[in-house]
């Protein structure tokens, strides 16, 4: 029997066709998604599920997919699907990350021109039969300074372009190396020098805890007087309020959003301000990024449903059906050592070196190395997975370089991960047990043996008296249960660490109190993703 796929949201027939031509029985409802109640009553006869935006695909939606094994979202955000129901029910998250990208981007420097000019100021004044020309006084693009905060897939080609505008393009991004910064043709800089040099400033970063309102009411008052500030990227990263008194005042000149903190926007604080330019979420709205994302999505998933062929996955690795079950554990492995030492690093990752010893080395490698870099590069960007981690990597130019080895010690294998900075080298080791539980094994060449859990305390310390009392004491007064303690030395009295494995996460009151103790060089809160 032939696979069946529905198409929930408007798709172009151009990629409902690459189904039928492709053997594979689908049926086109483009209004489906908006009624809920219809889309769970009939999402049990379909092994596929193609959609955009309008489409929420809650777990009630997925406890109704009986027969569901793929859902395809043709654009790069998946808010809009409950990837941890996904994941327990065993279907796979796909996205289309790099369809919509020069889109966004000339979206962006097309607001940059709006609100550089008061374009849409000036037209409603021309139509309403006003000849306010002296009003409008504008500012030329050449010759000024843009800040762009995030120079990945996105923000890369608006740097390009600025270039082409005769800008002087600055940038922030920590994941952004300075080999590749000269490549780009772009001088890296901090956030706070950023601020103060830009004219207009752009950003192209993911909604994350790190980005959220990195544009905060603090940040925004150390901006250069007269700066104009777009945001095409994601609703959350500018303090709206701030930044609207901040026009009022003067301080900024002008702003040009397409995303807003609550969306649909039906009222904001930059709405009705002078030189304030605002879309409805346009970024990806045009009619070539629309078909891109739409047949590339008709592509993956059939090539999945037919052949097994994973592509563009969030929640599944690239491996073939026989790989993944002896792969499976050793893949989560690969991505916890990639997210410890992704989540220890602050500063531009040069290198990846990944070693693979015993029976890690005789498996599916290219998969291996796709989880290790994707949990290292998921900190930076949550919506990368492991089909375009190494390309992310590869953008920013991070050498990646893997090593092969026969059984060398007491286990059967393992898989060692070193992150090289400008700074220092940072490495982690681990295997995998007979449980199929994945166990570090190593942390900076310091042996230990601990399990991986969702809410972990990393810290270091000189080996004194007083460090497991003081860790756990601390962790009790706090309300913080501890399931799992590792020690590990690297000769007495020398270096050590511990690593705790606890039921929630360590509340900053209590990394504050350790710190106050004067005990610990190094403590850090980690999150592992064990589902």
């Amino acid at each position: 029997m032939a696979p069946k796929v529905l198409v929930s949201d408007k798709l172009s027939e151009t990629a409902v066709q690459i189904f039928r031509d492709r053997g594979i029985d689908v049926d086109f409802m483009p209004d489906l998604g908006k009624d809920k109640d219809k889309l769970a009553a009939v999402i049990g006869q379909y092994d596929g599920l193609a959609i955009r935006s309008a489409t929420k695909v809650t777990p009630t939606i997925l406890e109704a997919a009986t027969n569901l094994k793929v859902i395809a979202r043709a654009g790069i955000g998946t808010d809009n699907i409950d990837k941890e129901a996904a994941s327990k029910k065993g279907v796979i998250v796909m996205n289309t990350p790099f369809g919509n990208m020069i889109t966004t981007a000339e979206h962006a420097i097309a607001m940059m021109f709006a609100v550089a000019r008061q374009i849409p100021e000036a037209s409603a004044s021309t139509h309403a039969g006003k000849w306010e020309k002296s009003k409008f006084m504008g500012t030329e693009l050449t010759n000024k300074t843009l800040g762009v905060i995030g120079a990945g897939n996105i923000g890369g080609i608006v740097c390009d372009r600025a270039h082409g505008l005769k800008m002087k393009v600055v940038a922030y991004d920590p994941y952004l190396g300075e080999e590749k910064a000269d490549k780009m043709g772009v001088e890296k800089v901090e956030l706070d020098e950023l601020l103060a040099r830009a004219d207009f400033i752009t950003l192209h970063v993911p909604l994350t805890d790190q980005t959220r309102n990195v544009l905060s009411r603090e940040n925004l008052a150390k901006t250069k007087k007269g700066v104009r500030i777009i945001n095409c990227a994601r609703g959350g990263l500018v303090d709206e309020e701030a930044l609207a008194d901040l026009l009022k005042s003067g301080h900024v000149a002008g702003a040009a959003f397409d995303v807003f903190a609550d969306e649909p926007a039906k009222e904001n604080a930059l709405f009705n301000l002078p030189n304030v330019v605002c879309t409805p979420h346009l970024g990806a709205a045009t009619s070539e990024a629309q078909e891109n994302v739409a047949l590339q999505v008709a592509e993956q998933m059939s090539n999945y449903l037919l052949t097994g062929a994973v592509e563009n996955a969030l929640n599944m690795p690239s491996v073939t059906a026989e790989e993944a079950k002896v792969m499976g554990p050793w893949i989560k492995l690969a991505d916890h050592l990639g997210s410890f030492t992704g989540q220890m690093t602050d500063e531009p990752i040069k290198a990846i070196n990944i070693l693979y010893d015993g029976v890690a080395s005789e498996m599916n490698l290219a998969a291996l190395n796709c989880s290790v870099i994707a949990g290292i590069m998921k900190r930076a960007n949550p919506d990368v997975n492991m089909v375009s981690a190494p390309v992310v990597a590869k953008e920013r130019g991070i050498k990646i370089s893997t090593t092969n080895q026969d059984k060398s010690g007491t286990f059967d294998g393992y898989i060692k991960v070193t992150v090289v900075t400008d700074k220092r080298e940072r490495s982690v080791a681990g295997t995998v047990f007979s449980d199929g539980k994945p166990r570090f094994i190593q942390i900076k060449g310091i042996n230990i043996d601990a399990e991986v859990g969702a809410h972990m305390l990393y810290t270091t310390n000189e080996d004194v008296p007083g460090i497991i009392g003081t860790l756990g004491q601390t962790m009790g007064e706090n309300g913080v249960n501890i399931a799992n303690f590792t020690l590990g030395r690297a000769i007495a009295g020398g270096e050590a660490i511990a690593l705790l494995y606890v039921d929630g996460q360590v509340p900053a009151d209590a990394r504050a109190k350790l710190a106050e103790t004067g005990y610990f060089t190094q403590i850090k809160p980690l999150e592992f993703d064990v589902t």
